[in-house]
């Protein structure tokens, strides 16, 4: 498709569309997508069940990773990191194929659409400092800052120092050996 009609446009213009090639077939819309797969994929239904387990073990993960990354306190970090636990046993006791988070983010690391979509961490790291800053209402632009003075009345622009770029570094590794995992089964 060349030139997408303007309705299609609007609809996506932040996000891709959602597509699933399979044999040939190209489906187009959630709704489809999600049909096929129950009908077309061993165990697909359970899929788009959720887990009341899992769904209550993993909806403060973003808020305590944004926490930890924004202000770094090392009792966030260990929180962090007890939360972290708790889905990895999880993920263990439960028996997938991906039996814990290590192992699971090891996987992830090995396929080609994953790495190839992942941010670099340095666009990771400026895009929190940016949500803090602009939490704050002080961001304008990534260069403008509000400075706030002692008089809250009078704010005044100030340029930041402008950061050297770096080559971007992609992190993909993992804390444990994945090898004494699977050994250890």
């Amino acid at each position: 498709m060349q030139k997408p009609p303007p309705d299609f446009r609007t609809n996506f213009e932040a996000t891709h569309p959602p597509i699933l090639i399979d044999n040939g077939l190209a489906i187009l819309e959630n709704e489809k997508i999600e049909r096929h797969i129950m009908k077309s994929v061993p165990g697909g239904h359970n899929l788009f069940v959720q887990d009341k387990e899992v769904a209550s073990l993993i909806e403060n993960l973003y808020s305590k990773l944004k926490l930890v990354l924004v202000r770094k306190d090392e009792q966030k970090s260990a929180s962090l990191r007890a939360h972290l636990s708790r889905i990895d046993g999880l993920l263990e006791r439960r028996g997938t194929s991906f039996l814990a988070l290590w192992r699971y983010m090891y996987h992830m690391y090995q396929l080609d659409a994953f790495t190839q979509s992942c941010p670099a961490d340095q666009d990771i790291i400026n895009h929190y400092k940016l949500q803090q800053l602009s939490a704050k209402g002080l961001v304008l632009s990534p260069t403008l800052t509000r400075q706030k003075k002692e008089d809250s009345s009078n704010t005044a622009l100030k340029m930041k120092k402008h950061e050297e770029l770096e080559t971007p570094t992609f992190t993909t590794s993992i804390p444990v050996d994945v090898s004494e995992v699977s050994s250890a089964e």
